[in-house]
């Protein structure tokens, strides 16, 4: 029986909605092994001047808990 976590991370991009989910899995890799699977719990975006400036996702990563 495998043991799972789950935490909440929010990265954000100037690209798109995916290029900042890819973004925050790759840093979190850094400091999380085993990453299994990420959810996309919420998508905002930021607006300067009447103009989307930025794209911000919410994930939840889940992972293996080894023990």
């Amino acid at each position: 029986m495998a043991v799972m976590k789950v935490i909440e991370i929010m990265s954000d991009s100037s690209k798109s909605w995916e290029d900042a989910a890819e973004k925050g899995i790759e840093k979190a890799s850094k400091s999380i092994k085993d990453i299994k699977s990420a959810w996309v719990q919420d998508q905002s975006v930021t607006v300067k001047d009447g103009k989307v400036t930025g794209y911000r996702v919410n994930l939840k990563l889940s992972f293996e808990v080894k023990y």
